[in-house]
């Protein structure tokens, strides 16, 4: 499965370009990144707030008539072909296109954009406009634009009204200019701006949907049916309008995460008081307070208080966390019990909830398979129908005895029917709205070509440590060898544990602390290196050591072996407590398995999916977590290049192999793979940049999830697609043997515009 992530760009803004994924995108180099989202007609589909819209660059131009993904395709089509071109980014929200590429390749851009028909003006540092673009350039269009509302309310009355002049004033010539005065103001309010882009589009040569109307709003209007043309342009226009709502819907259903951080804090001043201030002028290191029932600001480490906190808007967790001293705390989840005080760590635009909005966004933009098939489509499919009106206005009359205003009619009510708009639209919005479930559930996915291409997946590899497993030691079993009381044994180890700093004595003293086991006091404490320690409590020498250390103090007979062989093969290890008299205890310690991980295993199986466990511990420890996992195949004692032979082995024995790890030392395994899931990146800028896919609450469950949404995503692509031509072929039947007229065009569009896009918002519903 190849890859399709055109370029690396889309990690920048996460922390400095990990570039992990260099590697397998050489062949995307020229492939165009676009911002752009779902619309496509011409109205101004601007959501009520941009996300996250960053810096603005140098290269970075305001198109002021850019404002749908039609526009977009006609723009990237013309700077496609020009060499050092290395990505396009659209923002269509605010109409402007930032350029990445050679020094030398800009001004050769810039000359295909404008000669494809479209002003690119240069936008200042601070983001303002260039003189030439003025805010009035704006359209009122928008779903929030009352000013549209009422303006196409007026011209649908205004069409009405021409209709009844039509149907019941006298037939004479001064009614019938009252009526065409009627529908043309009709046409006026409804339609100047599709006709300001028609004509231009038809001066460059250009056959986009402003085009189609408004060659067909003309005809119409000539050949006498202008009650119908100010109709249809009214109807045009107020489908737009619905149809822009519900897109938006789908663009921006990410952007309620931006609601969810409050906009300031509590921040402690020198002097110990309090003061509230906005959360973007909070400096780093600063002490900032929550109480409970709060959200908190911004990114930080708790410092004073413990308290429990919902996690879901970041990382999905359904179950909320608790938090103490040390512990992380993210911008827009919610403190539920105590108050807190938290050290900042991240300011309000670099936040894991500021980094989460802008890598959905961008992933918004990165065109999926099938969205890149569509639009080669579309790009074919528009003239092709406008060639088959031409020549459905031109043939029959000629050959078979036509009227030719009956055959101009039926070619201009195939211009209507021919409108991109349900196709084109057809797959962004099951895209974005996909993208916007998976964020929602905790699953960052970086682009719309990892959505889709999930769903193909035959093989999973899984890191061990830290994916599978908790990834630190833990006390798992503890056995009384001697004489002494399990209590009093307890004791000992945990005091002798408790001076060391060796990861496993640590794991001994918390695990015997959770047993209420009280430290004792320990004198001529010593390390002995890659041994243990030894200590004397009460008057007693004891030591705290590995299976080596008891051998040279001769202390282990055939039962410890026996009993060490269990534990061992269960990839434990066991560390003993030894007097003067012999062993007298043993703890084993393991990397836990996660509670969730063999329900993920499982889930995986169902869908057909091969779970391999890699792991770079001995493969006997390997086998034993394989075995709890419920996982068939497990290669323990790999290197970090071992993981990439094996992913190229899994490969090509299964098809498609996802590769599952922590987005650090797996690296180069996650690049390798055909998708890479990095675990647990709440908070790690390494994690989101190392990867195609970001698991935020390192929930291992996720990874089906991703599958299961990326097979329905596929599914619904493919539903939408077949509404919109279907529905197309049907009213271009009616037109051409039947009886469609243009009204009834454009209920078909809008009807299947309206279709495609409530069934791909299905896909906001959580499963």
């Amino acid at each position: 499965m190849a890859r399709s992530n055109p370029d690396t760009s889309i990690l920048g803004p996460l922390g400095g370009g990990h570039g992990a994924h260099a590697p397998h995108t050489p062949h995307a180099q020229h492939e165009m990144e676009t911002h752009a989202h779902a619309d496509c007609c011409g109205a101004d589909h601007a959501p009520a707030v941009a996300l996250a819209p960053g810096p603005v660059a140098a290269n970075t131009f305001r198109i002021a008539s850019m404002d749908c993904s039609v526009e977009e395709s006609e723009i990237r089509r013309a700077v496609e072909p020009i060499a050092g071109i290395r990505g396009l980014h659209f923002r269509l929200a605010e109409r402007t296109l930032r350029i990445d590429g050679a020094d030398e390749a800009l001004p050769l851009a810039l000359a295909a954009i404008r000669k494809a028909g479209f002003t690119p003006e240069p936008l200042s540092a601070d983001g303002a406009d260039a003189p030439a673009a003025k805010a009035d350039d704006a359209h009122d269009h928008a779903p929030t634009s009352s000013t549209g509302y009422r303006r196409f309310a007026a011209a649908l009355g205004l069409a009405l009204v021409a209709e009844g002049v039509s149907y019941f004033a006298p037939e004479t010539l001064a009614w019938k200019a009252v009526g065409m005065a009627i529908a043309a103001a009709a046409i006026g309010l409804a339609g100047l701006e599709t006709y300001a882009k028609g004509l231009k589009a038809l001066g460059h040569g250009r056959l986009n949907i402003n085009a189609l109307m408004t060659v067909a709003v003309t005809g119409a209007f000539v050949i006498g049916q202008w009650p119908e043309a100010a109709m249809v342009m009214a109807l045009y226009a107020i489908a737009e309008l619905i149809e822009a709502g519900a897109v938006d819907r789908a663009r921006n259903a990410i952007k309620g995460l931006i609601d969810l951080a409050p906009p300031d804090a509590d921040v402690r001043q020198p002097d110990g008081s309090w003061l509230r201030l906005a959360a973007a002028d909070i400096p780093l290191d600063a002490i900032a307070r929550v109480r409970p029932g709060e959200r908190v600001a911004l990114d930080g480490v708790v410092v004073r208080g413990i308290s429990s906190i919902d996690q879901a808007p970041v990382t999905g967790e359904s179950i909320p966390v608790d938090k103490g001293p040390g512990d992380p705390v993210f911008a827009g989840t919610i403190n539920q019990a105590g108050e807190i005080e938290f050290r900042v760590t991240a300011g309000a635009d670099d936040s894991t909830l500021a980094r989460i909005i802008h890598a959905v966004e961008e992933a918004q933009g990165t065109r999926a398979p099938t969205q890149r098939f569509v639009d080669r489509f579309a790009a074919i499919y528009t003239p092709s129908v406008f060639a088959l009106a031409l020549a459905v206005a031109l043939l029959p009359p000629l050959f078979f005895g036509w009227p030719w205003l009956a055959a101009l009619y039926k070619a201009l009510v195939l211009l209507v029917i021919a409108c991109p708009c349900a196709l084109v639209i057809s797959t962004p919005v099951s895209v974005v709205s996909g993208l916007a479930a998976a964020a929602r559930r905790g699953i960052l996915i970086k682009g719309g070509s990892y959505l889709e291409d999930a769903r193909r997946l035959k093989a999973v590899a899984l890191d061990k440590t830290g994916t599978l497993t908790e990834g630190k030691p833990t006390l798992v079993a503890m056995k009384r060898w001697g004489a002494v009381d399990e209590a009093t044994l307890g004791g000992l180890a945990r005091s002798l544990a408790a001076r060391s700093d060796h990861p496993v004595s640590k794991a001994i003293a918390a695990g015997i602390a959770q047993a209420a086991q009280a430290a004792l006091e320990v004198d001529d404490f010593k390390a002995l290196p890659g041994r243990g320690v030894e200590g004397r409590i009460d008057g007693r020498r004891l030591v705290l050591g590995n299976h080596r250390l008891i051998a040279e103090r001769g202390q282990s007979d055939a039962a410890l072996e026996a009993e060490l062989a269990i534990h061992q093969s269960q990839g434990r290890s066991v560390t003993l407590l030894s007097g003067e008299e012999g062993v007298l205890a043993l703890f084993a310690v393991a990397d836990t398995l996660k509670p969730q991980a063999r329900e993920a295993v499982a889930e995986l199986k169902k869908l057909g999916v091969t779970p391999v466990m890699l792991s770079g511990d001995n493969e006997a420890t390997a086998q034993a977590v394989a075995r709890e996992a419920g996982i068939d195949d497990a290669r323990g004692s790999l290197l970090p290049e071992d993981k990439l032979g094996a992913i190229a082995e899994l490969r090509q024995r299964y098809g498609p192999t996802a590769m599952a790890g922590d987005g650090i030392n797996d690296a180069p395994a996650l690049a390798r793979a055909d998708i890479g899931f990095a675990m647990g990146g709440a908070g790690t800028d390494t994690a989101m940049e190392a990867a195609d896919v970001v698991i935020m609450n390192d929930d291992l469950g996720r990874i089906a999830e991703t599958i299961r949404l990326s097979r329905r995503t596929h599914a619904v692509l493919w539903q939408n697609i077949a509404l919109a031509l279907s529905i197309k072929a049907v009213f271009f039947a009616l037109a051409v043997f039947g009886s469609a007229t243009m009204w009834m065009a454009v209920f078909a569009d809008m009807g299947a515009s309206l279709l495609v896009v409530g069934n791909g918002l299905r896909l906001l519903r959580r499963p």
